[in-house]
């Protein structure tokens, strides 16, 4: 029979996995996760490992990768919360909320990911869109929708890899622009040869 109750030591243990996602981008090994929490032997983080996913918190994915079921927490915050999937590298092929691209589900106010509308977290990367106070690495909070206005900061997909740029719609022709002190960084001119995923509702600094 599953049980919930979740020990201090199980505690400990998500949160060192919860902050390895937030500042590497996936689950630790068993290793990593040994010398995180100061155990001796890769078997002690596996043993709590192995209860976290028979208590539901972790499951084990057919590559025997693992990811966060559920998150854990105060009932009283979690009731002010919704969890709102973490997205990792997007695998070439596969929807970004294909459940491989989903690294851990993190609890998010219901003031910023408001329902009904459904939300999830990308880790950006690089310089381009820093006028608009997104940096590299930080995390960006995205309503999921198809369709944008002229001037929304928008997630998306081109030949299967996410972009965050300024929307800009003129005719048939699409442009994505960056925001950024520097000036490397071009528009990119499309037609309809790509996919919205969802436009950026907040942006939350490296974690």
């Amino acid at each position: 029979m599953q049980t919930t109750a979740i020990t201090n030591k199980e505690l400990e243990a998500i949160r060192e996995i919860r902050n390895f996602i937030l500042h590497i981008g996936r689950i630790p090994s068993m290793r990593e996760l040994m010398s995180s929490l100061g155990y001796r032997s890769p078997r002690s983080a596996s043993l709590i490992v192995n209860k976290l996913i028979e208590k539901g918190v972790l499951r084990r994915r057919d590559d025997g990768s693992l990811q966060f079921v559920k998150s854990v927490g105060d009932d009283r915050i979690r009731a002010q919360t919704v969890d709102v999937p973490l997205v990792g590298v997007v695998a070439c092929g596969a929807p970004m909320l294909a459940e491989e691209n989903i690294q851990a589900k993190i609890p998010v106010s219901i003031k910023l990911a408001c329902p009904p509308h459904r939300y999830f977290l990308l880790k950006t990367k690089g310089d381009s869109m820093n006028q608009k106070g997104i940096g590299d690495g930080d995390f960006v909070l995205v309503r999921q929708q198809v369709t944008a206005k002229n001037g929304d900061t928008v997630v998306a997909l081109i030949d299967n890899e996410a972009t965050v740029k300024e929307f800009h719609e003129a005719g048939e022709t699409v442009v994505l622009k960056p925001r950024s002190k520097n000036k490397q960084h071009q528009p990119i001119v499309l037609t309809r040869d790509f996919q919205i995923q969802g436009v950026v509702v907040a942006t939350i600094p490296n974690m």
